[in-house]
């Protein structure tokens, strides 16, 4: 993984600043309504000014235990990395965001507001001065290092999974009983890496306990639609198209056998991304019995390294109206010619039957560059849903909306994604080849995931 160029030197910099934090939380809490700024000629103070704004967009992150690695929760703390923390700010480094759109759109938007980046810079540059200690607001209590709070259940591979210091690590699979006696309605999910250096990103997939076998019964006589043709087998909710479908390269995995079966996705961490809060009323459903499949993708960092990564549950306090389902959809056939600096690789899901879009999360690899969503409707007009201007391998989104979007059947989603594959790229590994999908980080991918549900499968209210 590589980091942006640090903005400062002999202290800090911003690229220390997050360091410890490549992987953002969704789910930060932001709040857009900032208290008016400070009267012009009046410096502003820690406690009254700059606290609440931290506290409200930074904490969650940046605490004791945090992915941060400072708290600003400590005044003196703050103090001490001033400079750094209004280089970020200033600059749009932090809080970490890269789509394009009004406020409100997303519900983990996490940019702060105009007034909000001018308090925290005027602060610094009139002295970062503390005010008064016993006015400082209260800080927020946060129950665990889990930024879901203290899950309901955790699972956990069973043994450490040692990373070599150097070499290509094929992706590893590790099964985990959940021994679940009884359907769960999972709320919020969060993956917690053992070792976050070496964990490019896990994939959690829950598998339900196979269906008995029947007994042999005399074969049934063939479905027909009125004239004697037979009746095409039902259509998946989303489909994606021919580019979807591709025969992935052989992989050798000489630790962890790969699984007969994964399961359906319930869980994706990556640099930017591992938690993920549904709103009320949507949950993705656990089954009962289901053993959890934990697809790794480990990248050696020039020093061994052992990880026993962990999901955590929060379930819901009752049976929801919609069932969230986690899928995806790809372009696997793409080729980025050697040497080419925007390249453009689409692809496109249909809607099959109306649902609701909750989210979605683009990912590339490190000649990635920009993402652009649009939503085609069926009587013929169109809408940007996400727009990604400045993709970063090193802080990936999962982009809820703050208000789920309803999509009819008939629709389309294009996605696009472009790709700097020349010389010019900082990131480019290797410009004088080729590039073809691949799960290596100096391969590429055109994937997204998608949170949905379908409307026609709402539930009815759960008896009380």
């Amino acid at each position: 993984m590589r980091r942006p160029s640090s903005v400062r030197r002999g202290r800090a910099t911003v690229a220390t600043l997050v360091a410890g934090a490549a992987i953002a939380v969704v789910t930060m809490a932001v709040s857009h309504d900032s208290a008016p700024l400070v009267a012009q000629g009046t410096a502003p103070d820690f406690a009254k000014d700059v606290a609440p704004v931290l506290y409200r967009n930074c904490a969650s992150c940046h605490r004791d235990g945090g992915l941060g690695p400072f708290s600003v929760l400590q005044a003196d703390t703050v103090k001490a990395y001033a400079d750094d923390i209004r280089d970020a700010v200033r600059t749009g480094y932090m809080p970490p965001w890269h789509a394009d759109g009004p406020h409100g759109t997303f519900a983990n938007d996490r940019r702060l507001s105009a007034l909000d980046k001018q308090t925290i810079v005027r602060w610094v540059e009139d002295g970062a001065k503390l005010g008064d200690r016993g006015a400082h607001p209260a800080a927020p209590a946060f129950s665990s290092k889990w930024e879901i709070g203290t899950p309901d259940a955790t699972f956990s591979m069973a043994t450490d999974f040692v990373v070599p210091e150097k070499g290509t690590i094929e992706y590893q699979y590790f099964e985990v009983p959940t021994n679940l006696t009884e359907d769960k309605w999972v709320q919020a999910i969060e993956i917690m890496p053992g070792a976050r250096a070496v964990v490019h990103h896990a994939l959690v997939f829950a598998r339900p306990p196979a269906a008995p076998v029947a007994a042999p019964a005399a074969a049934p006589a063939a479905s027909s639609a009125p004239g004697g043709a037979p009746t095409a087998a039902p259509k998946p909710p989303i489909s994606g198209d021919e580019n979807n479908e591709f025969t992935d390269p052989p992989r050798i995995d000489q630790r962890n056998a790969s699984p007969m079966r994964l399961g359906n996705l319930v869980g994706t961490t990556a640099p930017g991304t591992n938690v993920l809060r549904f709103p009320e009323g949507a949950a993705l459903r656990l089954r009962a019995g289901s053993t959890l499949v934990f697809q790794m993708h480990y990248t050696a960092h020039g020093h061994e390294e052992k990880d026993r990564t962990s999901i955590g549950f929060k379930y819901a306090t009752a049976r929801p109206a919609d069932q969230v389902i986690a899928s995806q959809f790809l372009n696997g056939k793409f080729v980025l010619p050697a040497g080419k600096k925007d390249v453009m690789v689409p692809s496109t899901l249909t809607i099959n039957e109306d649902v609701t879009l909750y989210g979605l999360f683009p990912h590339t690899h490190v000649r990635g560059t920009r993402w652009l969503y649009t939503l085609e409707k069926p009587d013929g007009t169109s809408e940007v849903i996400l727009d990604v201007p400045r993709y970063d391998f090193n802080w990936q989104s999962y982009y809820m909306f703050a208000k789920p979007l309803v999509v009819p059947a008939g629709a389309k989603i294009v996605s696009k994604a472009w790709y700097d594959n020349s010389a010019t790229n900082k990131n480019n590994p290797d410009a004088t080849k080729d590039v073809r999908w691949g799960d290596q980080s100096w391969e590429e991918m055109q994937y997204t995931g998608i949170l949905f549900s379908v409307n026609s499968r709402r539930f009815s209210p759960a008896p009380k």
